[in-house]
């Protein structure tokens, strides 16, 4: 019988500038070497589904690990509290994401459990988040669910003010798996499209999904928008993509 065991903790880690920032952590309780994933929260924020994905990751045989991105707005508050001041600064600046998400991989590489290889894996603002640190930091594995704004710029008024990231395509140094709904505004399929090609003309590693009937958020169990077939068939690829990636 399989032994599943798993440790999960909330820790603090030194991100950007020295902060000290909050942290979900999950691990197996078994020896390694095995890989690690930091898992982005979506702007709702660290919230219970975000560390309901950390534990499915230790589950699944990996270091987990989550940052509250919301640590220095609205430190100990609530999720949709902490999500609220986020949004009315127009998201997290792109430099602090960095340094936060260079630490979760430090921490991953200083357990002794680690074998060296990091995945990320970030949905809505984390999805472009994640695609963010496959040209940032050293991961092995990139999953963009539904980023908003790689391609593409939020309209006036729009919570997350961000940059595109088109332009630096040709910079990204890991595999990017995509999941996206065809039904979704932000980013729509044409801007998927668009990102698709990019990839293509810059030679880069990548695989896409894409799901008729499903919008923003179709991975949110606790929202009416999640799609449980685009889901189960989403977490399949992500799944096979870590297994490839991260093994070793």
């Amino acid at each position: 019988m399989a032994y599943d065991a798993v440790l999960a903790e909330t820790v603090g880690i030194r991100g950007h500038g020295d902060d000290l920032v909050e942290a979900y952590t999950a691990r197996p309780m078994a020896p390694g070497p095995r890989g690690g994933v930091i898992v982005i929260h979506h702007m709702p924020g660290f919230d219970r589904e975000s560390k309901e994905v950390v534990r499915r990751f230790a589950v699944l045989g990996y270091d987990a690990i989550c940052v509250n991105l919301y640590s220095r707005e609205a430190p100990g508050a609530a999720p949709d509290d902490a999500a609220a001041t986020a949004r009315a600064q127009g998201g997290v600046p792109d430099e602090r994401f960095v340094g936060d998400a260079k630490a979760a991989a430090r921490w991953l590489r200083d357990l002794p459990t680690s074998n060296g290889k990091v995945g990320t894996i970030g949905y809505c603002s984390g999805g472009r988040q994640a695609f963010l640190t496959s040209i940032e930091v050293d991961v092995q594995a990139a999953v963009d669910c539904y980023g908003a704004f790689v391609v593409g710029t939020p309209p006036e008024g729009f919570p997350l003010q961000v940059k595109p990231l088109a332009d630096r395509v040709a910079e990204v140094r890991a595999p990017i798996l995509g999941l996206f709904g065809n039904e979704d505004s932000y980013p729509t399929p044409e801007q998927v499209d668009e990102l698709e090609k990019l990839l293509q003309e810059h030679g880069r590693t990548y695989e896409f999904h894409r799901y008729d009937g499903a919008g923003h958020a179709f991975f949110s169990v606790d929202r009416p928008s999640y799609r449980p077939e685009a889901a189960v068939d989403g977490w399949r690829h992500v799944e096979a993509f870590f297994a490839t990636h991260l093994a070793g």
